[in-house]
């Protein structure tokens, strides 16, 4: 494939992410978070519907002294455990990166070859995304097919598939939303959903996770890349690696002239879901998220022995650790070494119930099935509790919406796809900031 010749970047942009990431330099507590005062009027204001600005302002009139000082002081404390959360994710993000290479955008032609598995259930209920009218809407869709070239190696260009309208007016800045795939698909699988969100008015993204898709060489690329991953601790292609992608492609997309850096929100489908829920985690760019079947207590799986059906979705590489290991069957402590070797934390101190709660006071939605043998709904009702908290310290308890649907499985369903756009067009949708006093 010929390409166009790489475009550099713009230097500036939000939260100086990209010189940080660039270099691998230890990121200070200032560009993780901002400080203290700005932060909190940006939490309190920039992403709340007018009615719970009303709500607010009422109540805080009723607040007495010694409650304000005391809602402050558990505001300030959730903001240090957010920043240290972070600091220690991407310190550990950066441990097996490929040298980096200046952030680089190459035009690129549709995808020619991709490997995926077909689901037509999947499709189907992809479809059903509430989708605007439009006549001739094929002829106004723009779409974009780009390469990010992120850091060396046959890993180091991430795809991307951007679909919007095309507009006249060139000067308003739109929402942005990222969507990503589930294993063993590819951005162009999710084109039902970029085409519904384009059509209401988004820049609507999708990118090839690691080993999927165009980075993919076969259809066993994923599988192998697990396996060298247990083998060789060199890379950490189950989730990981992919988020270390999605804080450089926020690098991007805060740059880009049509795209409203403070409304860009993120959602994706199963390992999807995972990969949005910790991008987020690790980066306030990100500024409405809506996991779809994703989000899950790695630990409680294991302790409570209901690892099976998420083992069983990648079962080739703890297969080949078990035989490493000398072990007649996979076993919990198994699971717990594979998770440790190719993801380190995610069955500790990554965990959801660490990771999740960072997202606050941004508004989160979580979409799973009440049935999910890999999202075990009770190994969630901890990580419930304590986001529902966090997002009460901060006073904006509306933020964050749990559904666990009735007698589903690890499906997404026609609710859960129309739960998910009513979430970004509240949150994203309508200029709704109010001026900082």
């Amino acid at each position: 494939m010929k390409l166009a010749p790489a475009t550099s970047l713009r230097a500036l942009h939000v939260l100086t992410f990209f010189s940080h990431t660039c270099l691998l330099e230890p990121l200070p507590p200032t560009v993780l978070f901002p400080s203290l005062n700005t932060t909190l009027k940006m939490l309190h204001y920039k992403y709340q519907t007018r009615a719970t600005q009303v709500n607010r302002t009422i109540t805080a009139h009723m607040e007495t002294p010694n409650h304000k000082t005391e809602t402050k002081m558990e505001e300030k404390d959730a903001i240090k455990i957010e920043s240290e959360f972070r600091s220690e994710f991407l310190q550990m993000l950066r441990k097996r990166r490929a040298p980096q290479v200046p952030l680089t955008v190459e035009i690129a032609k549709p995808a020619a070859v991709f490997w995926y598995e077909n689901n037509p259930n999947e499709e189907e209920t992809m479809k059903s995304c509430p989708k605007k009218d439009i006549e001739n809407f094929k002829d106004l869709l723009k779409e974009e097919n780009l390469y990010l070239n992120i850091e060396e190696g046959d890993q180091g260009k991430l795809p991307l598939l951007i679909l919007s309208l095309k507009e006249s007016d060139k000067q308003i800045k739109r929402p942005a939303v990222v969507f990503l795939h589930g294993s063993n698909k590819c951005k162009e699988y999710l084109r039902p959903l970029l085409e519904a969100f384009a059509s209401r008015g988004y820049i609507a993204i999708s990118v090839d996770s690691r080993y999927h898709g165009e980075r993919a060489k076969s259809a066993t690329t994923y599988r192998e890349a697990l396996i060298s991953a247990w083998k060789t601790g060199d890379t950490m292609p189950f989730i990981y690696d992919t988020v270390w992608d999605l804080i450089k492609l926020a690098d991007y997309l805060t740059q880009r002239e049509d795209i409203d850096p403070s409304r860009i929100g993120i959602t994706g489908i199963s390992l999807g879901g995972m990969h949005a829920w910790f991008a987020a985690a690790a980066d306030t760019r990100y500024a409405v998220v809506a996991p779809l079947i994703g989000v899950q207590g790695f630990r409680w799986a294991i302790d409570n022995d209901k690892w099976h059906a998420r083992v069983d979705s990648i079962k080739h590489v703890f297969e080949v650790a078990r035989g490493d290991l000398g072990k007649s069957e996979i076993d919990k402590d198994v699971v717990e070494k594979v998770w440790d070797r190719i993801a380190p934390g995610l069955a500790s101190h990554f965990d959801s119930p660490y990771s999740i709660p960072p997202i606050a006071p941004r508004p989160l939605l979580i979409l799973n099935g009440a049935e999910d043998p890999r999202c075990h709904l009770a190994g969630l009702e901890t990580l419930r509790l304590k986001v529902s908290q966090m997002y009460a310290e901060f006073q904006c308890s509306d933020n964050f919406k749990f559904i666990a649907e009735p007698e589903i499985g690890h499906q997404i369903t026609k609710l859960q796809v129309k739960e998910l756009s009513d979430w970004f067009d509240n949150f994203l949708k309508p200029k709704q900031l109010v001026p900082e006093l």
